[in-house]
């Protein structure tokens, strides 16, 4: 098995997850948006009715990403990583570590478990996460990756949204709305996740008169996918408000909206005057702190 993925596996982690049975492994190389991507699965050799694990490993400028990686509800890996964790359905992670050499100055790890999260046990969860970590250390040395790396996690973070007074908000929605922009919106709650180094991160704000406002934050490859789809499809940004900030290594170019509550037609609603400002401030407090926990340029 050391031979696996093209010596990346983190063999450990994977026999962990199938409680050291022998395991086999098939992989591949693929071309993605211009960019070669490894896949590779991993399963008990006993079991083919069993879960199987899949990993990809690809250079940050393959933009067009996925899983983990995607995911606006993802909670940060911790311990260390640029990455994400999140349970829909299947257990999925991601990392991103600094890697000059690669396209896009970034190698992105995902992994996940093909059964779901409530057909496995607590620790084969866990073991998802630290198969993307421990194989993203891996391939960092086969790259000669230079970035720093996390520490092997011990816990994953399943809680899910936290719905709080906007007053008392405390992780990706603390600080981001203001007395005045409450005042003015009318908001009332919101809706947030842990805050961290996760490779989305979003903030929900749920206004008293219905409807919500919501702000997203992407980085890496998520960040090139969100602005490549806004550009070809412009209709799709109408009413919605963005702007972007230089971040360090695989981070690249970091990508903030603020989508207003939708109108009658389901389309995001046009605002003006002082609830237009409000937006503006809601995103840029937002922007600052999201891109302060990841070290990206305040300019």
């Amino acid at each position: 098995m050391n031979g696996s993925c093209r010596g990346s596996l983190a063999v450990d982690e994977a026999s962990g997850f199938f409680d050291g049975a022998e395991l086999e492994s098939r992989g591949h190389t693929a071309e993605w948006v211009g960019h070669d991507v490894e896949y590779c699965s991993v399963w008990a050799r006993e079991d083919q009715h069993g879960a199987t694990l899949r990993l990809q490993i690809r250079p940050a400028a393959a933009h067009r990403t996925s899983g983990a990686a995607e995911e606006a509800g993802a909670a940060p890996l911790g311990y260390g990583w640029n990455g994400s964790f999140v349970i829909r359905g299947r257990p999925q992670a991601a990392v991103l570590v600094d890697c000059a050499p690669m396209a896009g100055k970034g190698l992105l790890v995902l992994t996940e478990a093909t059964k779901d999260a409530d057909e496995l046990t607590t620790d084969q969860v866990l073991d998802v996460a630290r198969l993307a970590t421990e194989t993203a250390r891996r391939a960092a040395e086969r790259f000669h990756c230079e970035g720093n790396l996390g520490q092997r996690p011990d816990t994953v973070d399943t809680a899910g949204a936290a719905k709080r007074p906007v007053a008392e908000a405390r992780e990706t929605c603390r600080g981001v709305v203001s007395q005045n922009s409450a005042q003015v919106l009318g908001a009332a709650t919101v809706a947030e996740y842990r805050a961290g180094r996760a490779l989305t991160e979003e903030c929900d704000v749920k206004l008293r008169q219905g409807g919500h406002v919501r702000v997203n934050a992407y980085y890496g490859p998520s960040a090139q996918q969100e602005t490549y789809l806004d550009t070809r499809y412009p209709g799709s940004v109408v009413g919605i408000v963005t702007r972007s900030r230089a971040c360090p290594g695989g981070l690249g170019t970091a990508y903030f909206k603020v989508t207003p509550p939708k109108g009658s037609d389901g389309k995001p609603a046009s605002l003006d005057g002082p609830k237009r400002e409000a937006l503006n401030e809601l995103l840029a407090s937002f922007a600052a702190a999201s891109g302060a926990r990841h070290d990206c340029s305040t300019t």
